[in-house]
């Protein structure tokens, strides 16, 4: 536990020591966020804000593990899976913003990069690690002593993994939104997911997903409302990436989807506003993300992030809960 607290804390100075050291050079070059015309009018003056801001945090966490690192694959595993999506997004906010092609990656290009990432990591825990191939089954300690698991198979691993993984970094992407909203939620997922790899006895991911949270929480002193810097797909990616890469390697996949209920419902609500309008032409939404349609009902925006977030707390306390009774107690 102290090695977690050092590595948290290490992840949180350096992350605060950067920020002011980072920003102004991100905004000399000119790394400045373009708004969406047809986001929510108010979102107009973040324009010219830096961003690129992720590699802040991804340094501080890479710092913070590596002061207490053990050395050992599943830690080596989590942190090259997370600096691997951060890379892509880099690339991404690289493109859009000092290239000036304001899709960036092209999706298929994007996709690839993150399937080959996660495919990767799909191998190397089902031939190279004891992890095999079954996930653990939230709440069925309180039905079978225990608890259940449930065997997938290679294939259907192969599949699964690659859709939790990809689905999550792309996930944590749609919620960056808000100013703070995708790093406060990501933080109280991390440590959700501190105490899963605790509970399977993977320590080396508990000290990844505590540098992590340790970023996340000095990043927030820059991007909370209103942001001077932003984590662009650079930092967005990589925590998607870095959380559904614990929870693979931990076999807590199911427990990800409860604890990080809000990314889940964050793509939810786009993916049910393409169909409603491509369907039957009416948005149910006011906008997707779910986020935006609160703020154009009127919402002021901290108070859309701090009802996130506090439900991430909840979601968080509701997915630990589903540890009762299974095998590792």
């Amino acid at each position: 536990m102290q090695q977690l607290l050092m590595a948290f804390a290490f992840s949180l100075l350096v992350t605060l020591i950067l920020g002011p050291l980072i920003i102004p050079v991100l905004r000399k070059l000119k790394f400045s966020q373009n708004v969406r015309l047809d986001g929510p009018a108010r979102h107009l003056e973040k324009t010219g804000t830096p961003t690129m801001g992720g590699v802040i945090f991804l340094t501080g966490a890479t710092a913070g593990t590596l002061l207490m690192a053990h050395w050992v694959a599943d830690e080596i595993i989590v942190l090259v899976m997370i600096l691997g999506f951060g890379l892509i997004g880099f690339l991404d906010d690289y493109i859009k913003v000092v290239l000036k092609r304001s899709l960036g990656l092209r999706a298929r290009e994007k996709l690839l990069g993150q399937a080959l990432l996660a495919g990767g990591l799909a191998f190397w825990e089902m031939f190279r690690s004891d992890r095999g191939t079954s996930l653990m089954i939230p709440f069925s300690g309180l039905v079978t002593p225990g608890g259940m698991q449930v065997e997938l198979g290679w294939w259907l691993y192969l599949a699964f993994t690659m859709f939790i993984v990809v689905g999550m970094a792309n996930a944590v992407n749609l919620t960056d939104g808000l100013d703070g909203l995708a790093a406060g939620v990501s933080m109280l997922v991390a440590l959700g997911m501190v105490i899963i790899a605790l509970f399977v006895d993977k320590p080396g991911v508990a000290l990844v997903m505590a540098s992590l949270a340790g970023g996340c929480l000095g990043f927030l002193f820059f991007n909370r409302y209103p942001a001077k810097v932003f984590m662009g797909d650079t930092g967005s990616l990589a925590l998607g990436g870095g959380l559904g890469a614990a929870a693979v390697v931990t076999g807590s996949e199911l427990f990800l989807v409860i604890i990080g209920g809000i990314f889940v419902i964050e793509t939810l609500s786009v993916i049910i506003q393409v169909i409603s309008f491509q369907t039957i032409g009416r948005r149910v939404f006011l906008m997707s993300p779910l986020h935006h349609h609160f703020e154009l009902s009127g919402w002021e925006e901290n108070r859309v992030v701090i009802t996130f977030t506090a439900a991430t707390l909840v979601f968080v306390l509701i997915g630990l809960a589903g540890l009762y009774g299974l095998g590792h107690w």
